[in-house]
């Protein structure tokens, strides 16, 4: 079964060139890439609204659903597919009473009992669970490695996606945790938006390689 593949875009200090990051959303999108959570904390809501807009029209015609970061009102303004939920924001079922039916609903977890606990009442369609390795993106964040994944997996029947360090290499073993796929940034980050078609095919090589029993 294919990898759930999560491209998370980069955020430099609230300012990014949106001509560049739409190309890329549209890049990822003909590669393949499942979800494409647009992450851009400091910006005001009316920009960002035009830029999921233009995210989302991007992917048209696609299998990609864009997601945003926490904001509901932005993605329900812009018409997102989803939005991804941090760990302190407000319950996915609340959510839920808002949003249009087929909404994605995801949400950052870091540990087994968080991905329990917010799984239990179906509101969430998948879980974030990190930071796994560490990662340039969070300096200095505490991280949880392969065991607290695989414990993570085995807490909750929801897809569980692995963040935080994502490096090709890695990958192997975040599938052996049980892992349904991975989100990342720095993985979908080459300058080159023409390398996200091999990355991603070497994503889910990594997690559709025959393991040899023991």
């Amino acid at each position: 079964m294919r990898p759930v593949i999560c491209m998370i875009t980069a955020s430099a200090g609230g300012t990014t060139d949106d001509a560049a990051l739409v190309a890329r959303v549209a890049a990822a999108a003909r590669a393949g890439v499942h979800l494409i959570q647009i992450r851009q904390p400091a910006r005001d809501a009316r920009p960002l609204v035009r830029l999921v807009e233009r995210a989302v029209a991007a992917v048209r015609g696609t299998q990609t659903r864009v997601l945003v970061n926490d904001r509901l009102d932005v993605a329900m303004a812009a018409g997102a597919h989803g939005v991804h939920l941090r760990g302190d924001s407000m319950p996915a079922a609340r959510v839920r009473t808002m949003a249009p039916a087929g909404f994605v609903v995801g949400r950052s977890v870091h540990s087994p009992d968080e991905a329990r606990s917010v799984t239990s009442d179906g509101s969430v369609d998948y879980v974030l669970v990190g930071t796994i390795f560490p990662t340039a993106s969070k300096p200095g964040a505490a991280v949880a490695g392969l065991g607290m994944l695989a414990a993570a997996c085995h807490a909750t029947s929801v897809p569980v996606l692995a963040v935080g360090g994502m490096q090709l290499e890695r990958l192997t073993s975040v599938a052996d945790a049980g892992a349904a796929g991975v989100a990342a940034i720095g993985l979908f980050a080459a300058p080159s938006i023409d390398a996200l078609e091999t990355t991603v095919e070497r994503v889910v090589l990594a997690f559709d390689t025959l393991r040899t029993l023991p």
